[in-house]
């Protein structure tokens, strides 16, 4: 694609409505890294999992507050 080509592209997309910007960006990153479906089953079954422990009280939720806090007093 000439250089001419591609400034006529970009004009193009500069006035395009948001929501076909975005739709062109999931796109065109789609083609660069193609959606694994496998992967994604696998973070929805992790994500299930962990909403059921939260649920069943199986496990007991940490504040983000205290996370940074035994962080920052881990690295003192």
């Amino acid at each position: 694609m000439t250089a001419l080509k591609q400034e006529q592209l970009f004009d193009e997309i500069d006035v395009l409505p948001i929501d076909l910007k975005t739709k062109i960006v999931d796109k065109i990153l789609n083609s660069i890294n193609p959606i694994d479906k496998s992967m994604d089953d696998l973070w929805i079954e992790e994500v299930n999992k962990r909403k059921d422990e939260i649920e069943s009280s199986k496990v007991t939720l940490v504040s983000g507050d205290e996370v940074f806090r035994k962080i920052a007093n881990r690295l003192k």
